[in-house]
């Protein structure tokens, strides 16, 4: 394959029996050229970037825009829609420099590594408390509803400063959004729901502020909208991926015997384990960029307007870049994947995203080091934005 050749759409569908791996048809896309011609669901005809570099030196690069109205959309589904609508006001996935910039100065500062690291104590306390109703409870859990969505979700809560008293309604309402057994409607009024709520908050912070990100956000010249928006977002963005992480991770280690045993036996291998999980799970497995002016990227000259697909499971799997790719071994230096992304859309996040799973899932392997998975384990569909399991049915 050559840049020249056309791909047909995005290569999907995941070996039977391999839910961790990347579909084999992307792959082999990947082998024959790290960056070819694909034709979009809309006709549009853009590229497929599926090779490390060429990920990484796309994602780096400002000269390519991550604003949705000048993508063409990757999947099925989206054929009638000329133009994709605008990011809403907070989405800082969906805007560029200068007003990215904005965004992310004023939230930098609160996500640093030591701000981060400070919370471990507080994320192992509401682990701790999980697990412990996971024990009394017995043998026989959803570990997706039992712990990996709970923990993330009381840290979000109290990164956003909800108070405890509304916590179950918030709670519930963030769980409905991604509960495939939930009509679309009914996901549509629990995500509604979830944005008057956290609107509402903007104006109990502004007059009684509280220790909580939100709070400090106050102070800012963000609008009252402005507010709520980026609070909605960061509830999105900081919630689905480590729910997600935590469960699939979980599933990965179960499904590979001797590594569970490295996290079980070795606490100093946790950090290490989470960067490798990251790597070779690729949760956020597909981006897109477009480019606003011609650029040369791998030999190959992306003209401007094209959109480009990012395959990151593709690029976190490239032997170029990694010995062994397809192997998960948790004492494997994993510097320089790029599941957290990379340049400055690079996940705002990461570190409260790597302390949670640093901590929560050791804290699991620890507390039940005989789990086992008691059932079938249905996947999220590929053309989510975030791969991951359904539930996760465990005893012990």
């Amino acid at each position: 394959m050559t840049g020249e050749d056309v791909v047909q759409g995005v290569p999907m569908g995941r070996a039977q029996g391999c839910p961790f791996d990347p579909p084999p048809s992307l792959t082999e896309v990947r082998e024959r050229a790290p960056l070819t011609r694909m034709a979009f669901p809309d006709g549009h005809v853009g590229w497929l970037a599926t090779g490390h570099a060429e990920v990484r030196a796309i994602l780096g690069d400002q000269r390519f825009s991550n604003r949705y109205e000048l993508w063409h959309y990757p999947f099925p589904g989206m054929e009638q829609f000329s133009e994709l609508p605008p990011a809403p006001v907070g989405d800082m996935t969906g805007i560029d420099a200068p007003e990215h910039t904005r965004f992310r100065k004023l939230l930098t500062g609160k996500f640093t590594v030591r701000r981060m690291r400070l919370l471990s104590d507080r994320v192992a306390e509401v682990a701790d408390e999980y697990l412990d109703v996971m024990e009394k409870a017995g043998p026989g859990v959803d570990l997706v509803a039992a712990y990996a969505h709970p923990v993330p979700a009381v840290m979000i809560c109290e990164l956003l400063g909800v108070p405890y008293s509304d916590r179950a309604s918030f709670l519930g309402s963030a769980a409905a959004i991604n509960d495939i057994g939930l009509s679309e409607e009914e996901r549509m009024i629990a995500y509604g729901q979830l944005q008057d709520y956290v609107a509402s908050l903007v104006p109990a912070k502004r007059s009684t502020p509280t220790d909580d990100l939100f709070s400090d956000l106050t102070s800012s010249d963000l609008t009252d909208e402005e507010l709520a928006g980026l609070g909605t977002f960061l509830l999105a963005a900081g919630l689905d991926t480590t729910a997600n992480m935590v469960a699939l991770g979980t599933y990965a280690l179960l499904r590979n015997p001797e590594q569970w045993a490295v996290v079980r036996d070795e606490p100093e291998a946790a950090g290490g384990a989470v960067e490798e999980l990251m790597r070779y799970l690729s949760i956020a497995h597909t981006g897109v960029r477009a480019a606003l002016t011609d650029v040369e990227v791998g030999g190959q000259v992306i003209r401007a307007g094209e959109s480009v697909v990012l395959s990151v499971q593709a690029a976190n799997r490239d032997p170029v870049k990694f010995e062994r790719p397809d192997e998960l071994d948790v004492r494997r230096v994993a510097t320089g994947h790029v599941g957290f992304g990379h340049g400055i859309h690079q996940c705002l996040g990461q570190q409260l995203a790597r302390v949670e799973m640093t901590v929560a899932l050791p804290a699991l392997v620890r507390r039940f080091p005989t789990l086992r998975v008691a059932g079938e384990v249905p996947l999220r569909s590929e053309y989510q934005n975030i791969f991951g399991v359904v539930k996760l049915p465990v005893s012990w």
